[in-house]
């Protein structure tokens, strides 16, 4: 269902000529999902470190469970990104850019984005300095 429906969203964004459908990144066929993000007072971030190639679109969903007031912060990668939509109780944004999110109670977000530009980055809570705060983030 999801795949049939991020298919319906990115052909209806496209912009397309006359009689022509959409291709390549909008065709919905070069789309991966990464693991999700979530977000609760002293647990680990993810499980592992996320590889991505330039060129290929992306989700992945950031799971707040209230346990604590939680953001992420991440400048460099987000603009080493084009972010289609972030996604949060059914209202899709469509952003120019973004700094950082933040959930101030439980709650769900989906982000989808294009890996753009190729080299280190990462995703973490403010503040923190352990390893498992933090996403590491390699766009090859």
């Amino acid at each position: 269902m999801r795949s049939v429906l991020l298919a319906l969203i990115l052909a209806t964004s496209a912009v397309h000529a006359e009689g022509f459908g959409a291709a390549g990144l909008l065709s919905g066929k070069n789309k991966e999902d990464l693991p999700p993000i979530i977000l609760s007072s002293g647990a680990p971030l993810s499980d592992a470190p996320w590889v991505l190639k330039s060129g290929t679109y992306y989700e992945f969903e950031i799971q707040g469970d209230g346990s604590q007031e939680l953001a992420l912060v991440g400048p460099e990668f987000f603009r080493a990104i084009w972010i289609d939509e972030i996604v949060v109780e059914g209202l899709e944004i469509r952003p120019l850019g973004l700094d950082s999110i933040e959930f101030d109670e439980a709650g769900e977000m989906e982000i989808g984005f294009v890996a753009i530009k190729p080299g280190r980055y990462y995703l973490k809570i403010p503040g923190t300095t352990g390893e498992t705060q933090r996403v590491e983030i390699t766009i090859e």
